[in-house]
């Protein structure tokens, strides 16, 4: 059967992501979405930023004091610096991390990214988020799914239409987990008039994406134990010694299945 090839001319969340970071993975049609997002919300490239920051912080509190050693990162965008497997295995080498995407170009980087890297420990899925139990299967040739297992779901819920639907995914995935397992989530959030304009913008661009209430996105967390601080804005979590988190359209946080 013939792999499927990226679409260059249909807009890829992925590779928007990419191109707001600086990266190089992208076509023309990403980046005219890009560029009207940024044009309508100059701030956005801080955002894609300090979310990438939130998972490097998120990834090390789990690896280092909730002593997680395994990983599924769902929506995981296309390989940069500081991606999931890295940062845990800076601090657990033998950390086991399961990427999972449904964009073609991202199942291509991966495989070259985990080729290099140890046998059975790393391994990426194709699979829409909206299909949970085929990601718990096919997750668990790589996880064992009788231990703790963070899901990490960073800017992937807004891209589900329906909120309930989301709230559904989240909801099935954490059944198929055990006690001691945790959800990290972050999204961006309808706080103000510019990331409105900027995802109207996107939307008309044919890269839609669902703004959610803070208490919609604290309701991925529901039946679940918070870890402080709760859901913030993206850089108040847990943010480094000296930092000036700067005020930001999106929240994240974390919890713990009881």
């Amino acid at each position: 059967m013939t792999e499927a090839q990226p679409d260059t001319t249909a807009v890829s969340s992925a590779r928007v992501w990419n191109y707001l970071l600086g990266g190089t993975d992208n076509f023309p049609v990403d980046r005219e979405v890009g560029d009207r997002i940024r044009q309508a919300l100059p701030d956005i490239v801080v955002l894609a930023r300090e979310q990438r920051k939130f998972l490097v912080r998120v990834v090390t509190y789990l690896a280092a004091d909730a002593g997680v050693r395994q990983f599924l990162d769902i929506g995981a965008g296309l390989p940069t610096a500081n991606n999931t497997h890295e940062i845990a295995r800076r601090i657990t080498p033998g950390a086991r991390v399961v990427y999972v995407d449904r964009d073609p170009l991202v199942r291509a980087h991966a495989r070259a990214l985990l080729a290099g890297g140890p046998p059975g420990a790393t391994d990426y899925v194709h699979c829409a988020a909206e299909d949970p139990e085929t990601i718990l299967r096919e997750s668990a040739r790589t996880l064992d799914l009788s231990e703790p297992v963070a899901v990490i779901m960073c800017g992937l819920l807004g891209n589900i239409a329906d909120y309930d639907t989301a709230r559904a995914v989240v909801v099935r995935l954490m059944a198929g987990l055990p006690a001691g397992s945790y959800l990290a989530v972050s999204d961006g959030v309808d706080t103000s008039p510019g990331i409105i304009a900027a995802v109207a913008a996107a939307n008309r661009s044919g890269h839609p994406y669902n703004l959610r209430t803070p208490a919609q996105v604290a309701g991925y967390l529901d039946g679940l134990d918070p870890v402080p601080p709760g859901v913030v804005p993206i850089p108040q979590w847990r943010p480094e010694p000296g930092a000036d988190p700067p005020p930001m359209d999106g929240r994240s946080g974390l919890a713990r299945k009881p």
